[in-house]
C-alpha cells in the first residue's frame, strides 16, 4: 500500500495540492484511453500473496522487518501488521502451463521465507484469519514502525472522529471497539490480478462482479476471529469495519464504505470507477509527486500516475480497477480481492483458475452481462456467499435460485474448463486446478467447512485456546505436505503442543463466559448463582461494565454465619459483602506472575481486566487443570 513518502493529508494547502495532481492524473489516463495508448490484446494474470508469521507457541510473531532485512527479496514487502508480510509476484502472459507456475512460483517464495524464519524459530502460516489471534494483538506496538501505515492511521482515526467498531453475528457474535486502525491486520488475502484492455474494462469488470459470488463461496477460509464463529469468510464483514471511516453521526454524508462491492455496473469505461472513488471518498494519503504525466507524454514515457495510484490503494473495492506500467506500456488490471490467503498453494490457484477460466467463458457467451442481472441481485449473492460459503442460495443468470454447492458443481466448473482451454491454458493444469475446485464442491469441505468441523469435532476438550491452537498447528503440518484441503484430516487437540504453548499468558486460559451482578443486586441472586453454574466468585460490575468488586462463596458464608445482618424483611444488596476494589491482572499477564501473585496476595480469584472493563477471569480450579496436564506430560515422558 504506497509508498515509504506517504503522508497524512491534514493540511489544507498539501490537501488541495495533493487533489489537484489526482485531477490531472485522471485526465492523463483519459487522454492515454483516447489515444489508444493503453496496451490491448495481451492478456496477462499476476498475484500478491500475505502471509502471517507465527512463533513456536503458534502466536502471531512480529518479526517481519528483522524477516524482511535477513530475506533479501526485493518481491517481499510490509503489511500493517508487524506478524504480516507480503510477496508481489511478477505478472505472466495467462497461456500455457502459467497457473502451475504460478503454484511452483509461491511454493519457492514459501520456501524460502521458512528458511528464514527457521533462524527465528518461527514459521509461515497462510490463513485468512490467524485462529490464535487475540484482541491484545491489534495493539499499535505491533504495526509495521513505517511513515506510511501511521500516516494510513492518522488519517483514518481523524475521518472515523473515534474508534472503529465491529458487530458480528454469526453461529457466535463478536461485538467490540478498537482505537486504531490495526483490526485490518487480521485480514491475509490472496489477491489475483487480470490484465484486460481499456475497450473491454466495462465487460470484464462486470463480469467479475458478477462471478465474485460463486468463486468467494466455494473458496472461505476465514470462519473464526477472536476465537468466535462469525461468518464462511469473516474477513469480508471484517475488512469493511476495520476501516470505515462512517460514524454514526455521519452516516449520511458518505453512504459508502471505503470496503466495498461498488453500487451499479459499468458502462462504458475504466473512468467512471475512479471519477466515482474521488467523488465519493476524501483524499487521505499524500505524497511528494515527482512527475508531470503531461511532460512524460510529451516525452513518449508511459506516465506512473502516482496521485491515481496513491488514492486507489485506499478505496477498497473487493474488485479494484488498477493502473500500471510493465515494459514501458500503461495498462490496466482487475484485481480480486474476496480470496482468502490459504489453506495451500494448489488451494489459491485452484481458486485462481476457477476465476480466470469464469472471466474468459463468460465474456465469450454473453458478452455484456448487465441485461441479465441485476446489479443488487450480484452484490446480495456476494454477501451472501460471505456468510454463508456454498450453503448460500444464488440467484443466477437464468433468473432462477440455485444452491451455490450445485451451481459451481454442475454449471460453473465445467464453464470454467471451457474458457481456460479456449485461453490456451495446459490441459493438465486445467485438470489439476478445477479437479480441486470440483471436489470441493462435490465434498462441500472449504477451508473454513474444515476449521469449524475440526472445531466441533474437539469440543468440550481442553480450553478454547488449545483448541484455537490446535486449528493451527494443523493448518501447519497439513499445509507443508501441500495437499488440497479436501483431504485434510481434522485437527486434533494433540497438536495444540499441551500446556508450553497454551498457558503462558492469562488470557490464553482465562474464563470469558462471565456471570455478573450489580452492586444493588440481592445477594440471593449471588448464591443461586453460585449453586447453578457451579462457581465460587461472581464479580460484581457498574451500568458501563466497570468491575466494582468481587464476591466469593466464603463472603457468602459469613452471611449464613451472622457475622453480618441479614434477614427476609431486608434482604442485603451486593454491595454490602463485596470486596470492593479486588486485585485483579491484564489478559497480557505472564502465568508465573499471575501465580505468584494470587500466592502472595493469598487470594483464589483474579479478575481480568483490560482499559477498566472486566473481559475474563482466572481461578485455582484453572491452575489445577495446568497441573494435571503437566503432571500426565512428566510421566509420559518418564514412561518414554
Amino acid at each position: 500500500m504506497g509508498e515509504h513518502n506517504d503522508k497524512p493529508c491534514s493540511d489544507p494547502d498539501a490537501l488541495r495540492h495533493f487533489m489537484k495532481c489526482l485531477l490531472t492524473d485522471l485526465r492523463a489516463l483519459e487522454q492515454l484511453i483516447a489515444d489508444g495508448a493503453l496496451e490491448t490484446g495481451v492478456r496477462r494474470i499476476g498475484a500478491e500473496q500475505e502471509v502471517v508469521l507465527i512463533d513456536h507457541a503458534l502466536r502471531p510473531a512480529p518479526i517481519n522487518l528483522e524477516v524482511l532485512d535477513r530475506l533479501n527479496d526485493p518481491q517481499c514487502t510490509t503489511e500493517l501488521g508487524r506478524f504480516n508480510l507480503e510477496f508481489n509476484l511478477d505478472p505472466q502472459l495467462f497461456a500455457g502451463d502459467c497457473l502451475s507456475r504460478l503454484e511452483r512460483t509461491i511454493d519457492d517464495k514459501l520456501a524460502g521465507l521458512r528458511k528464514v524464519l527457521a533462524e527465528f524459530k518461527a514459521h509461515v502460516l497462510l490463513t485468512g484469519c490467524l485462529p490464535t489471534l487475540r484482541k491484545s494483538d491489534m495493539e499499535l506496538g505491533n504495526m509495521t514502525p513505517l511513515p506510511r501505515y501511521y500516516a494510513l492511521n492518522e488519517a483514518l482515526m481523524r475521518l472515523r472522529g473515534g474508534e472503529f467498531e465491529l458487530r458480528f453475528i454469526g453461529t457466535d457474535e463478536l461485538i467490540l471497539k478498537h482505537d486504531s486502525v490495526m483490526l485490518e491486520s487480521c485480514n491475509t488475502s490472496c489477491q489475483f490480478h487480470f490484465q484486460v484492455g481499456p475497450e473491454e474494462f466495462a465487460k470484464l469488470y462486470n463480469i467479475a462482479q458478477l462471478v465474485t459470488a460463486p468463486v468467494l463461496a466455494v473458496a472461505v477460509n476465514s470462519p473464526l476471529l477472536f476465537g468466535q464463529r462469525l461468518w464462511k469468510e469473516t474477513r469480508i464483514a471484517l475488512f469493511q469495519q476495520a476501516i470505515d471511516t462512517r460514524s454514526t453521526g455521519r452516516i449520511m454524508q458518505e453512504r459508502t464504505a471505503r470496503v466495498s462491492f461498488g453500487n451499479s455496473w459499468v458502462k462504458d469505461s475504466v473512468l467512471e470507477v475512479f471519477r466515482e472513488d474521488i467523488a465519493r471518498f476524501r483524499v487521505v494519503m499524500a505524497m511528494d509527486i515527482d512527475e508531470d504525466p503531461y511532460e512524460a507524454l510529451a516525452a513518449g514515457r508511459a506516465p506512473k500516475l502516482q496521485a491515481l495510484n496513491l488514492h486507489n490503494s485506499t478505496v477498497y473495492r473487493w474488485n479494484r480497477p488498477c493502473y500500471g506500467v510493465l515494459n514501458g506500456k500503461p495498462n490496466l488490471r482487475i484485481e480480486n480481492r474476496v480470496l482468502s490467503a490459504g489453506p495451500t498453494p494448489v488451494d489459491e490457484v485452484a481458486n485462481a483458475a476457477f476465476w480466470f477460466g469464469l472471466m474468459s467463458a463468460i465474456v465469450e457467451q454473453h458478452g455484456d452481462v448487465t441485461g441479465l442481472m441485476d446489479f443488487d441481485v450480484a452484490k446480495t449473492n456476494f454477501l451472501t456467499a460471505a456468510r454463508l460459503g456454498m450453503s448460500a442460495q444464488f440467484t443466477w443468470l437464468d433468473g432462477k435460485r440455485h444452491l451455490a454447492q450445485d451451481l459451481i458443481r454442475e454449471e460453473l466448473v465445467p464453464l470454467a474448463r471451457v474458457g481456460l482451454k479456449a485461453s490456451g491454458i495446459l490441459q493438465a493444469d486445467i485438470d489439476r486446478y478445477l479437479d480441486v475446485i470440483e471436489a470441493r464442491s462435490t465434498s462441500g469441505v472449504t477451508g473454513a467447512r474444515w476449521l469449524l468441523d475440526s472445531l466441533a469435532g474437539m469440543k468440550e476438550q481442553g480450553t478454547k485456546s488449545e483448541r484455537l491452537s490446535a486449528l493451527t498447528a494443523a493448518m501447519l503440518a497439513r499445509q507443508t505436505e501441500g495437499k488440497p484441503v479436501h483431504t485434510w484430516a481434522p485437527a486434533r487437540l494433540e497438536e495444540a503442543g499441551g500446556w508450553k504453548k497454551n498457558y503462558l499468558r492469562v488470557e490464553q486460559y482465562m474464563s470469558c463466559d462471565l456471570f455478573t451482578v450489580h452492586p444493588d443486586e440481592v445477594i440471593d441472586l449471588v448464591a443461586s448463582l453460585m449453586d447453578w453454574r457451579n462457581i465460587r466468585h461472581v464479580p460484581v460490575e457498574d451500568e458501563n461494565h466497570r468491575l466494582v468488586g468481587l464476591v466469593s462463596y466464603r463472603s457468602l458464608v459469613r452471611v449464613l454465619a451472622r457475622d453480618i445482618p441479614h434477614d427476609k424483611d431486608h434482604p442485603l444488596a451486593v454491595e454490602a459483602i463485596m470486596l470492593k476494589d479486588p486485585i485483579t491482572v491484564t489478559p497480557e499477564t505472564s502465568t508465573i506472575d499471575a501465580i505468584a501473585l494470587m500466592r502472595r496476595e493469598k487470594v483464589a480469584c483474579l479478575p481480568v481486566v483490560k482499559d477498566d472493563r472486566l473481559v475474563g477471569i482466572i481461578t485455582e480450579r484453572d491452575y489445577v487443570h495446568i497441573a494435571g496436564q503437566l503432571l500426565e506430560d512428566q510421566l509420559r515422558e518418564a514412561s518414554d
